[in-house]
């Protein structure tokens, strides 16, 4: 274990890929034995320090696991430290660090992302030469985008199918937690322990995975979308799809999520967000100050203009504008009503079709120097595939399937809810097949 330990610790000094690694950490007996489980920040680790990657949290140590952690630890999973992510996964590239975090870098290229939120997790699960699993989460895009960036398999479940009790909430009815792992049998093995109904958890469901799900043969919709897709991404994607044997494929589309999956997206998870961090005022919870002679705005509006980044201010800006009194119906009740209009398109496809395709990213990943001339805007947008099965709450997973000039891309696959089994044996499929 503490040859595991000292790993991490050179990976760490050189790529920027924890928050806090866990000197004791011990082996256990179980199912998970001899695997080493990297969490993201936004994980409740007790006596560990967990700030969702921000400065208002630091110095936080959980006095309780999450329901996820307390499944790993009965079952021999070793807790290896806390892996980097945008600070409150408010972001695409995990460049939105909290004040006084370093930014993660491509496992691939220093000068690049290694893509976001869970920009730690996916760059630990590529350089690892151990046995890894990353725990990570995701809201709009957070597991699927730095796992095709770092080239590792990223797996998002149904929402409400992994407890969420514990996890330091970005927006209640779109986080789900999942996984990171270079092989599929890993990521199978890890989904089985932490899967299940949580009595903590009023949105965990109680229905079992079917793990020996068995496809006599897929149906696969693949989904045309050319719209700011590398055309060398677009063609690395149909050509997995056509090495696979005994499948049948068509070309299918989305148009409703498409057009509104973004706008929709960041109308409810601002809002959300925006209620969810209103308690990290310096009193209760986050950072304390000095309140001497200071009225509570005063002291509320320091603590928060000192210790949030730009983007958690952006969003939570945005978010309190979307369910103001006079703005609510306009725009966060409307999104709901349009969410809705997206799972009905998802369901309607999953009549016909087992599983659905596309690529993950629209792009590789990308220089940092680039990212910067970005505006939020166009870094918003590069979740344009990634915002529509999250918005439904589907489980779909991302899987390396080529590369351009050395670096990875990723093909996302979807299935209906509750539908992980189908989805593991698509994967399995497209890993045997690479």
């Amino acid at each position: 274990m503490n040859n595991i330990i000292k790993k991490c610790k050179v990976i760490d000094k050189e790529y920027n890929y924890f928050t806090v690694i866990c000197d004791d950490a011990k082996p256990g007996r179980g199912k998970l034995s001899g695997l080493a489980i990297s969490v993201k920040d936004c994980i409740c680790v007790k006596d560990v320090e967990s700030t969702a990657g921000s400065k208002i949290l630091k110095g936080y140590r959980p006095l309780f696991d999450a329901t996820v952690i307390e499944k790993i630890r009965k079952e021999g999973g070793m807790i290896i430290g806390k892996t980097s992510q945008d600070a409150f996964g408010f972001g695409s590239f995990n460049t939105n660090v909290g004040l006084g975090f370093k930014v993660p870098k491509n496992p691939f290229d220093k000068e690049r992302t290694t893509g976001g939120s869970s920009g730690g997790g996916a760059g630990l699960t590529q350089k690892a030469d151990f046995p890894h699993v990353a725990l990570t989460e995701s809201t709009g895009g957070s597991i699927e985008n730095p796992a095709a960036f770092c080239g590792v398999i990223g797996f998002c479940p149904t929402y409400g199918r992994v407890s969420r009790y514990g996890l330091i909430s970005y927006a209640d009815s779109l986080d789900k937690i999942g996984l990171m792992s270079k092989t599929v049998k890993d990521l199978r093995k890890v989904l089985e322990v932490i899967s299940g109904y949580d009595d903590k958890d009023a949105t965990s469901l109680k229905e079992k995975i079917n793990f020996e799900s068995k496809t006599k043969k897929f149906k696969i919709g693949l989904i045309k979308f050319d719209q700011g897709v590398d055309p060398e991404i677009k063609t690395a994607v149909e050509g997995a799809v056509k090495k696979l044997k005994n499948v049948e494929v068509a070309e299918v589309s989305l148009p409703i999520t498409f057009k509104y999956g973004i706008p929709t997206y960041y109308i409810i998870s601002t809002s959300e967000a925006s209620s969810n961090l209103a308690r990290l005022c310096g009193l209760r919870y986050g950072i304390e100050g000095n309140p001497k002679n200071k009225s509570f705005n005063e002291y509320f509006s320091e603590i928060r203009s000192q210790n949030f980044n730009e983007e958690s201010k952006r969003r939570i800006i945005l978010g309190t504008f979307a369910r103001m009194a006079g703005y609510r119906d306009a725009y966060y009740i409307k999104a709901t009503k349009v969410r809705t209009k997206i799972i009905d398109e998802y369901k309607n496809l999953f009549k016909t079709f087992d599983v659905i395709v596309s690529p993950t990213m629209p792009v590789v990943a990308p220089k940092f120097s680039e990212i910067n001339k970005m505006s939020a805007l166009q870094q918003y947008l590069m979740d344009v595939l990634t915002v529509g099965p999250n918005l439904a709450g589907i489980p779909h997973a991302s899987i390396p399937v080529g590369n351009k000039e050395g670096l990875p891309i990723g093909l996302m696959a979807c299935t209906d809810h509750l539908q992980e089994g189908k989805l593991l044996e698509f994967l399995q499929l497209v890993e045997d097949s690479s």
